[in-house]
């Protein structure tokens, strides 16, 4: 048998970056990368809300992109580098999106929290600086059933001020 053949034909090895720390594993092809997250890795920040794409809050970062993980096939992820709500902070030291959130009491139920986060990593690390319109369009495919969303939107408006301050 070689390296290349997983020990069990009905999975495929994959080879990831999550977080920072390289991951190898054997995967059902049909594995979504929600459910490789949340159930093989046990990183169960990233929610599963709708699963069909619709709601946001299994939004992890693929390649620095957000992406729906519940759309997204684990074998699609091979080769890549991904990040999860999980990889956000730095040890106990929050990172300043979500020091912001917490700051303007962003969240209610926080449920959609990790899908808000990771978009909003994915559009300040594309564009510092965005326009209140800017952030509403970018936001408008995550959906939160407690708040009115100004309070996330004044949190990503928040987390601008604290990101140009940290030098991120």
């Amino acid at each position: 048998m070689t390296d290349d053949v997983p020990a069990d034909p009905q999975t495929m090895s994959i080879t990831c970056t999550i977080n920072g720390r390289a991951v190898e594993a054997d995967v059902e092809p049909r594995r979504s990368l929600s459910d490789f997250l949340r159930d093989d890795l046990g990183l169960t920040g990233t929610h599963l809300g709708c699963e069909h794409g619709v709601c946001g809050a299994c939004t992890v970062l693929v390649e620095g992109r957000a992406a729906r993980s519940c759309l997204m096939l684990a074998v699609q992820a091979d080769g890549a580098a991904i990040r999860t709500i999980e990889g956000l902070a730095d040890g106990d030291r929050l990172h300043p999106i979500q020091q912001a959130m917490h700051d303007t009491h962003g969240f209610q139920c926080a449920f959609c929290a990790p899908g808000f986060l990771m978009t909003t990593l994915a559009l300040l690390e594309s564009n510092p600086n965005p326009t209140g319109e800017e952030i509403r369009a970018e936001l408008s495919g995550n959906l939160c059933r407690c708040t009115g969303y100004h309070t996330i939107l004044a949190g990503v408006e928040r987390a601008v001020e604290l990101m140009t301050e940290d030098g991120r």
